[in-house]
């Protein structure tokens, strides 16, 4: 089954475009929600925030997999608004100080406005020449009011979110830009496995959703694996490349295919798994690279419920990621679904049971 390459980039659009940040995550669930919908049977959420489209398998006592994206991106708190009218904020996740001023940010208040700012920026004409990089506390976000009162009567307040204004845009045939690709790709590859799988019996009951508050220490996993019980999971999400200067060791090139996960900071791949994912990526010519992160993904607490549950990581690169921008190919997006679709669709008990205790 081939999908419509213009409701793919749609889904792009809408999803990257979304205001989420960590523990804010409303409007992408209701997306997904909707967008899962006509492809499941029921959903399943948890207390944290967490929502998964469950496909039931019509074989007895089947196996449970389970397909975890997480909704939220890196952003930012209001933390104080100065008699001046302008705006305080700290991080919602791992960020570096230095990209910030002068960018373009948007604040989502209480009753679901949006409006923007721009990070406040010392013009060089004032500058002494010892200014180091600011810390986020210390970054002001320019809304164009003139004091509090106006920026209350915006009925904006402290505590409310703040995340980049970027425009979803193709850059050239491959190569496309937007904020928040980590991981509103792992939440467009689950709708769009759910797609592909809509006509076909599976021997497996079938979970794909998100997770909360990955950016903040992977907090929304566990209690997601913990509502599923999985017998072994996929995790779905987006990797920083580093391939501005060539190709890095294994550390992500654009155009290069999906990632398979090897090692990181959470979690160490199973041999049985890795293999099992080259040989489908073998057998269906699926372009794909190794990958090692010092970071971690919602795997890292995934892999270790319960009596523990075999996962891997069907990633993809991208540059920039936690910035304003993230350029990514779309061609390791179709790489990472093909793999993904052909790792579940003809998945069966003897195979999960050979992944869990191999």
């Amino acid at each position: 089954m081939n999908l419509d390459q213009n409701k793919t980039l749609e889904r792009m659009k809408i999803l990257t475009e979304l205001h989420g940040a960590p523990g804010f995550e409303s409007d992408v669930r209701n997306y997904l929600k909707e967008e899962m919908a006509p492809f499941v049977d029921e959903f399943v959420q948890d207390r944290m925030g967490a929502i998964y489209g469950v496909k039931r398998s019509k074989s007895a006592d089947a196996k449970r997999v389970m397909v975890a994206a997480h909704m939220d991106e890196v952003g930012f708190m209001i933390t104080n608004i100065t008699s001046n009218g302008l705006l305080q904020f700290t991080n919602l996740g791992g960020i570096a100080n230095d990209i910030w001023q002068g960018q373009r940010l948007k604040v989502k208040t209480r009753n679901g406005e949006e409006i923007l700012g721009i990070v406040a920026n010392i013009p060089k004409h004032f500058r002494t020449g010892n200014e180091g990089a600011p810390k986020i506390e210390d970054l002001l976000l320019d809304i164009g009011c003139e004091n509090s009162e106006q920026v209350s009567s915006r009925r904006i307040e402290i505590g409310d979110t703040i995340v980049p204004e970027t425009p979803f845009t193709q850059l050239s045939e491959h190569r496309f830009v937007s904020k928040a690709w980590d991981n509103r790709y792992g939440c467009l590859i689950g709708i769009e496995l759910l797609e592909l799988v809509q006509d076909m019996e599976l021997d497996v009951d079938l979970y794909v959703g998100a997770n909360v508050q990955e950016e903040v220490g992977l907090r929304g996993a566990r209690s997601a694996a913990e509502l599923i019980e999985p017998d072994v999971a996929f995790v779905v999400d987006c990797s920083p490349a580093n391939d501005m200067k060539g190709k890095q060791n294994l550390s992500g090139e654009l155009g290069e295919g999906t990632l398979i996960r090897i090692k990181d900071g959470t979690m160490i791949l199973k041999p049985t798994f890795r293999d099992f994912l080259l040989n489908k990526a073998q057998e269906h010519n699926i372009k794909h690279q190794y990958y090692i992160s010092p970071g971690g993904t919602d795997g890292g607490e995934i892999h270790k419920a319960n009596q523990g549950v075999p996962t891997a990581v069907i990633g993809v690169c991208a540059r920039y990621i936690h910035s304003t921008n993230a350029v990514f190919d779309i061609r390791d997006y179709t790489a990472a679904r093909a793999l993904l679709f052909t790792s579940i669709k003809d998945l069966t008990s003897s195979q999960i049971e050979h992944l869990q205790y191999s």
